[in-house]
């Protein structure tokens, strides 16, 4: 009897260790594949649709010869806006080079270097301080212009007919805190294609008192000698 009952345990330790090898290879085996063929594979199908980065962030890529550039204007008083121009940042909060009123950067129209950025209050500022900076672009530079808070309280005519030589078609509407982006040159021959103006309207403010935000990108053309 002590035989047989050994046997009997031997054999059964036998199928229970031989049923174990037998589950944990079949096991192993398809987590192997899930792991390595599903989760490479759903890798793949994921990077397959994300879309590529462009310049700026934009939605599309500029053809040779032209600047990719993002404008976003301020939000209220509370966030400050943003110029990229050929994927560089060169004005944001971040930055800490943007204020009240208008933002504005120069930048060569040939090589896309940053020439000058700086900021003018529009509500208390002196006008003449713009005034005078906009007198002194030189011709084939690219205008980048951003609004926050309040753009247009101390604006006159001098100062926005500078901005009309440099391509805007809004200016001469802009008012108490109304919203404003623009892309313009020196020298340009026809009104710029990149200008956008969202008036401050008490009906239709996203914000109190402040319309929403502009955002406005796309494809400066190049200055060619």
């Amino acid at each position: 009897m002590r035989v047989t009952s050994v046997i009997r345990y031997v054999a059964l330790l036998i199928t229970l260790l031989g049923t174990w090898f037998i589950v944990q290879m079949y096991f192993d085996q398809n987590w192997k594949d899930i792991s390595l063929r599903s989760w490479l594979g759903a890798t793949d199908k994921l990077s397959s649709k994300q879309l590529p980065r462009h310049k700026c962030g934009n939605q599309k890529s500029c053809p040779q010869n032209y600047f990719a550039f993002r404008i976003i204007s301020g939000a209220a008083n509370v966030v400050g806006p943003s110029i990229c121009f050929n994927d560089m940042v060169i004005m944001s909060s971040v930055k800490n080079n943007v204020g009240r009123g208008l933002n504005i950067a120069l930048v060569n129209g040939t090589s896309g270097q940053l020439l000058k950025a700086d900021t003018f209050d529009m509500y208390s500022g002196d006008i003449n301080k713009l005034d005078t900076f906009l007198q002194e672009i030189q011709r084939g530079t690219i205008v980048l212009t951003a609004s926050y808070d309040d753009a247009a309280t101390k604006m006159n005519d001098k100062v926005r007919a500078h901005f009309v030589e440099l391509g805007s078609s809004h200016v001469s509407k802009l008012g108490f805190r109304d919203n404003w982006v623009f892309l313009g040159a020196k020298g340009l021959k026809n009104k710029s294609p990149f200008e956008e103006h969202i008036k401050n309207d008490m009906k239709t403010n996203k914000y109190d008192g402040w319309p929403e935000l502009l955002e406005m990108e796309g494809c400066a053309p190049r200055k060619m000698d």
